[in-house]
């Protein structure tokens, strides 16, 4: 059973997003009863905080017009998933900038309780994720805004934007969606210029402008799945192929899906993949437990021979002898 004072701030943000429910209303959302919602109330009143009501049938409560919340009321598990959530933005390049994420989190540490404000702080410089940070541009606050925006409203916008071969141009869009993939941010919709489907990296837009005409999204368009159809058919430079002596269930963990496609083969493994540098294809293979065979490119057996030659130079490498 949760705390009595869980259950007031509980009541106090129900009054604050859903004013006028009734005693009855509140005392089911609560798991309570009526009888218990009135002491609340009075618990709060009691705290200086304007509750209003009305009686009768239909009557119910609300906040006095006008009265300013306190800044930040969380228990203990909404601040941890809070600042779980900022870490997780930082390190997985979610965030729009490093500014914010460090204003943030300080503004919810300095009104936090020293007992929970001290082990937070402790998750905060203790976490560790599998996948390293994500380098990448991050898209302006308000552009990513007005899109998620347009998107949700079905409005469409104008765009400036930039090209990978930094070619500016303007073009009207209907945003279908915002997908977060491998680091970066894009929108995918109806490209008004083109006169059809397109990707854009919302870091490389200079500004959104809605228009007043509106768009309707394609029933059961899904942009995740667009976005990935259409990142596997880029060009790359290297096709590779590589045969793995190992169970595909150990290494499919190892691989995740966007790193290659695997598929079963009577002599092992048939890992599939593209490529636009073959050294990081090479420390990928280096990295794996099972031996394998390159079917092609041939080039990746010279970098897998560049790489072997620097870990050879690594392990005889002797130590300098340490003064004193």
């Amino acid at each position: 059973m949760s705390h009595p004072l869980t259950r007031v701030l509980a009541l106090l943000e129900l009054l604050q997003t859903d004013a006028g429910l009734t005693g009855t209303q509140l005392a089911d959302r609560l798991g309570t009863d009526v009888r218990t919602i009135r002491r609340y109330m009075a618990r709060l009143r009691e705290l200086g905080i304007p509750v209003e009501s009305e009686g009768g049938r239909y009557g119910g409560y609300w906040l006095a017009h006008g009265y300013q919340m306190p800044p930040l009321v969380l228990t203990n598990d909404e601040a941890l998933a809070v600042v779980l959530g900022l870490i997780a933005g930082e390190r997985l390049g979610l965030s729009s900038t490093a500014t914010a994420r460090a204003s943030a989190l300080a503004k919810i540490e300095r009104v936090l309780p020293k007992p929970l404000r001290e082990p937070l702080a402790a998750m905060r410089d203790t976490l560790s994720f599998t996948a390293g940070t994500v380098i990448a541009q991050a898209p302006e606050t308000g552009v990513l805004l007005s899109l998620a925006q347009a998107s949700r409203s079905g409005r469409t916008v104008d765009l400036r934007y930039r090209s990978w071969r930094e070619e500016q141009s303007e073009r009207a869009l209907d945003p279908y969606g915002v997908v977060f993939h491998a680091g970066r941010w894009y929108v995918i919709g109806h490209d008004h210029l083109r006169g059809g489907l397109r990707t854009f990296r919302i870091d490389r837009i200079a500004s959104v402008e809605p228009r007043a005409e509106g768009f309707t999204t394609p029933a059961g368009f899904d942009p995740v799945g667009h976005l990935t159809a259409a990142l596997a058919q880029a060009p790359y430079r290297w096709q590779v192929e590589v045969l793995i002596d190992g169970p595909i269930e150990e290494i499919a963990r190892r691989l995740p899906d966007s790193a290659a496609v695997l598929t079963a083969h009577p002599g092992g493994v048939l890992m599939c993949t593209r490529a636009e540098q073959l050294d990081g294809v090479a420390r990928l293979l280096a990295s794996l437990e099972w031996p394998f065979t390159i079917h092609s490119p041939d080039e990746l057996r010279d970098s897998l021979r560049v790489l072997a030659g620097r870990l050879t130079a690594a392990a005889e490498r002797l130590p300098e002898r340490l003064p004193g």
